[in-house]
């Protein structure tokens, strides 16, 4: 029997729906929540056999298997909370929200009421990544000492700069919203989580933009254009703009790996850059889609660049982040069936937002190193045993 599945937002995530909507095959979207009219006429349009409703009260009465929430990150606690006490297998778009304490409220209520949670950190599922970790633990460099990721997001202007996700008290950082995806991989690669951080960033490019319009009538696709270049030139930036447009974070992990993650927000390619460094070897991607490839070198050489001694090419497709999304939401809807171990996790995605919001918090206050607290040892065993313990009362 098909699962019965809702969607709270239907905003730019909402084109999951599209591995969601299989009659006959597994699962079905059948109720659609959002707060705003155009949200609710573009799922009416696009799944016209769905329930909409701008009522979460109404979604949280409704007969479902599994929900996921889409809404904006600073509303993930508020709406998360919720459906996970209403005893819904729920899905939580990354970031699982924006400040640490609310990631926290977030993975105590899936343990206080054993109701399953999934955080969407889909780049587990991308092929470079997953190639990347294959290597790794093939012993391919040996034991990781060291991972850098260079992040190249040369639409930043038109993704981040242009609407909430420019304003501190909706985003808090793009450390966060954009930067949570590669902490998480940062982690999975080392095999560890972060316990301390310091950061430096600062608004450098866009700051000076005088060209403002309040583009709440529009969304991203509406005024997206290569045409906005060079970044100095970008038109319609939001007019409250207080996020940082680059932003730099140095970790120390708990198995004593050390990392590193700058991201820059006026560069013109957009792709993500990481080398990782073992006692045998190290390993850096050289674009990150399908044909790109993964250098490995093994050997050591008396001169600069060398030739990689191993050379992979990176498999997957141009759909949904190189195949990543259809394999997330297929995870996802098996574990919501039937539980289980997933490549995702909620302490992972607990400790990516540890990472954004305290490297946020250590840049702007002169780049202070600051200590990541632990989840505390109930949450971590719940997790860690699969969400199968019994749920504290």
């Amino acid at each position: 029997m098909d699962l019965k599945v809702g969607i709270v937002g239907f905003g730019l995530r909402a084109s999951l729906h599209r591995y969601l909507q299989r009659p006959g095959e597994g699962s079905v979207v059948s109720m659609v929540c959002d707060i705003s009219e155009r949200g609710r006429a573009d799922a009416a349009q696009a799944l016209p056999e769905a329930l909409i409703t701008a009522e979460l009260d109404e979604l949280l009465a409704a007969d479902l298997d599994a929900v996921l929430v889409l809404t904006p990150d600073f509303t993930h606690r508020e709406v998360a909370v919720r459906t996970l006490e209403a005893g819904i297998p729920t899905f939580v778009e990354k970031p699982l929200d924006i400040t640490l304490e609310a990631a926290d409220d977030i993975l105590a209520t899936a343990q206080r009421t054993g109701t399953r949670l999934y955080v969407g950190h889909n780049m587990r599922h991308m092929p470079v990544i997953w190639q990347m970790k294959q290597l790794i633990d093939s012993g391919a460099i040996g034991e990781v000492k060291a991972v850098w990721c260079r992040h190249f997001v040369g639409n930043g202007g038109d993704y981040y700069f242009k609407d909430w996700h420019a304003e501190r008290r909706y985003a808090n950082t793009l450390l966060l919203q954009k930067g949570a995806h590669d902490i998480d991989v940062i982690h999975w690669l080392a095999g560890g989580y972060s316990t301390q951080v310091s950061g430096v960033g600062a608004l450098a490019v866009y700051g000076g933009v005088q060209d403002r319009r309040d583009n709440a009538d529009r969304r991203m696709r509406d005024w997206f254009s290569l045409e906005n270049w060079p970044p100095a030139e970008q038109r319609d930036l939001n007019p409250n703009l207080d996020v940082e447009d680059l932003s730099m974070v140095q970790m120390k992990l708990d198995n004593g790996v050390l990392a590193s993650y700058q991201q820059c927000h006026f560069t013109p390619d957009y792709w993500r850059n990481y080398t990782v460094i073992g006692t045998e070897g190290r390993l850096e991607n050289f674009g990150d889609g399908p044909g790109d490839f993964i250098h490995v070198w093994n050997t050591r050489t008396t001169h600069g660049f060398a030739e990689p001694d191993v050379k992979v090419e990176i498999h997957g497709d141009e759909e949904g982040h190189g195949g990543a999304d259809p394999n997330l939401i297929a995870e996802f809807l098996r574990f919501a069936r039937e539980g289980g171990a997933t490549e995702t996790s909620p302490l992972a995605a607990r400790a990516a937002v540890a990472v954004g919001d305290l490297g946020a918090r250590s840049l702007r206050d002169q780049g202070q190193t600051l200590q990541i607290p632990s989840p505390g040892q109930a949450v971590v065993r719940y997790f860690e045993a699969g969400q199968q313990a019994e749920a504290v009362k």
